[in-house]
């Protein structure tokens, strides 16, 4: 009778079903162990955030901040304000699809919907189509939502606005 039931073990250990069970046990067993054994790394640190620039400028200010600087600041204006776009580096810093607005004025790209910046010294956007402009503002109602404002894109001649301590750390006045 002790032969039996050591055959029938033997028989049920070794059912399709139940090898499978054993050898996907071993394996946890297996990665639950390497886990102790692996030595675990910390993550570096982020790096500080940028202190918050509060500046108005003129386009060609604007051009040095195309995010390839040492800094790596990317800035673009839209309807003559200028956005501090460095959260979304990887969309309009160098190499991503919208790096052609970094470092300029936005206005007629967005407007139009070709990625392409004005490289005029400046771009008086008034000969834009009704639907166009109103594209531009919805452009600058998601920039003012996501994005800090840095200042007013100057006109040739204009002045820039001498901003305090208090008005660089309020983002969304203007």
């Amino acid at each position: 009778m002790a032969e039996t039931d050591a055959v029938s073990f033997w028989d049920e250990l070794t059912s399709p079903i139940n090898l499978v069970l054993v050898f996907f046990i071993l394996y946890l067993v297996y990665k639950i162990v390497k886990s102790h054994f692996e030595s675990v790394e910390p993550a570096a640190p982020p790096p500080p955030p940028m202190p918050k620039l509060r500046k108005d400028m003129t386009v060609a200010e604007l051009k040095k901040y195309d995010g390839t600087d040492a800094e790596g600041r990317v800035l673009l204006a839209v309807n003559g304000i200028i956005f501090d776009v460095t959260r979304g580096k990887r969309f309009y810093g160098p190499g991503g699809p919208y790096s052609a607005f970094a470092g300029k004025d936005a206005t007629r790209g967005l407007a139009t919907g070709q990625v392409a910046a004005s490289d005029t010294e400046y771009d008086d956007v008034s000969d834009l189509s009704p639907d166009e402009v109103a594209s531009a503002k919805e452009w600058e109602d998601q920039f003012k939502e996501k994005y800090d404002i840095v200042g007013r894109l100057l006109k040739p001649g204009e002045t820039p606005t001498v901003y305090s301590e208090e008005d660089a750390e309020d983002k969304k006045s203007l």
